[in-house]
C-alpha cells in the first residue's frame, strides 16, 4: 500500500480484490500475486501493433512462413482483450517490416 502526498492514510492497490483473491485461491504470497498481475496486465496492454511484431516473431522463430504467420495473425487478433482493427495480410506486412 502507498500513501498519497500530505495524506497518511495509505492508498489501497488498485487491484486490491483481485490480489486477495489470488492469495486466498493460490499457493502465491501477496508479492508473487502483485507480480502476476502486473504482468498480466502488461500483456493485454500491448497495442495491436506490438502484439503484431510480438507473435511474427515467436510464430517465425518456429518455422512458420509469413502466409502462415499472417493468415494467423488476423485470427488471433478478434480475439485480443480490445479487439484491434481488421488488418489485412498486406497491412500485418507493413507492421512488421514497415
Amino acid at each position: 500500500m502507498s500513501s498519497t502526498p500530505g495524506s497518511s492514510h495509505p492508498q489501497p492497490h488498485p487491484h486490491e480484490e483481485l490480489l486477495a483473491h489470488l492469495t486466498r485461491t493460490s499457493p502465491l504470497g501477496p508479492r508473487e500475486a502483485a507480480r502476476v498481475v502486473a504482468e498480466v496486465l502488461a500483456y493485454f496492454s500491448e497495442t495491436a501493433e506490438e502484439y503484431v511484431r510480438r507473435r511474427h516473431g515467436e510464430l517465425q522463430a518456429r518455422g512458420l512462413t509469413n502466409e502462415k504467420i499472417f493468415a494467423r495473425l488476423a485470427e488471433e487478433l478478434p480475439a485480443r482483450r480490445v479487439a484491434a482493427p481488421g488488418l489485412s495480410a498486406r497491412q500485418l506486412r507493413r507492421i512488421v517490416y514497415g
